[in-house]
């Protein structure tokens, strides 16, 4: 069983929580739902050793438990046209206010060393100017090409919290992105997947300019702190944002 993996899901959930384990493979869709940890990551380690799969990745807001009956603590490989996955209307409540920040480069290829190395800059920086405002410190994690920073949040999942989510990115993004780094914008709907830290990232072949790297979280903070919807609809949401 990976530690790295257990200890990534015991940061980004609940005790009981039920999570979906969705990986992208080259025959298809794997999808499995767990409200056990330790099952998640014993499961999860064979399916991450294999070379055709290209990521593995949970959803980090909070599914609702009855999902987890339809394929329970188990990971089904090469999914059906009626093996259904976690979709918008299935969150019960946002928990996360993911910011994505992945280094500019072709698609379907693993990132530089160079270019990882500047998402992981941004990332600090970034992390440093919401400091700054009066937001809490996030889980910052190494997504194996890029930088991920993870901020907790309780908002229902209602078209204003997308609404909300969507605008505080969009807003990080205009300040932050450059000809060297995007911040992600499509990561405002409540069953978005994310890496799940502790696996490979596996885009394009493993070559030694651009290595398959493992995801991990690189710092948490002691106190999770949650960020209010006054610091969601203030500075950042009203495009007041302005780095010096």
């Amino acid at each position: 069983m990976s530690h790295e993996t257990l200890a990534a899901a015991q940061v980004l959930f609940s005790p009981g929580q039920v999570i979906e384990v969705r990986a992208i493979t080259d025959e298809g869709m794997a999808s499995g739902y767990f409200d056990d940890p330790e099952k998640l990551a014993a499961a999860v380690d064979p399916l991450d050793s294999l070379p055709g799969v290209q990521g593995i990745y949970v959803i980090l807001n909070e599914v609702n438990p009855a999902l987890l009956s339809r394929r329970a603590n188990r990971i089904k490989t090469r999914l059906g046209k009626k093996d259904a996955t976690t979709a918008d209307t299935d969150i019960l409540s946002r928990r996360w206010f993911p910011v994505d920040i992945d280094p500019v480069r072709p698609s379907g290829v693993s990132s530089t060393d160079t270019e990882h190395q500047a998402a992981l800059d941004t990332a600090v920086r970034v992390a440093d100017h919401l400091n700054g405002m009066g937001w809490p410190d996030p889980v910052i994690a190494d997504s194996g090409n890029g930088a991920h920073l993870l901020y907790r949040v309780e908002l229902p999942n209602d078209e204003r919290s997308r609404d909300l989510v969507k605008q505080a990115l969009e807003v990080l993004a205009t300040v932050f992105g450059d000809d060297r780094v995007t911040i992600d914008t499509a990561n405002h709907n409540a069953a978005r997947i994310w890496k799940l830290y502790g696996t490979v990232s596996r885009k394009g072949d493993n070559t030694p300019d651009r290595p398959h790297r493992r995801s991990r979280i690189l710092s948490v903070p002691e106190k999770v702190g949650v960020v209010g919807k006054e610091l969601l609809e203030g500075d950042i949401a009203s495009e007041r944002l302005v780095v010096n």
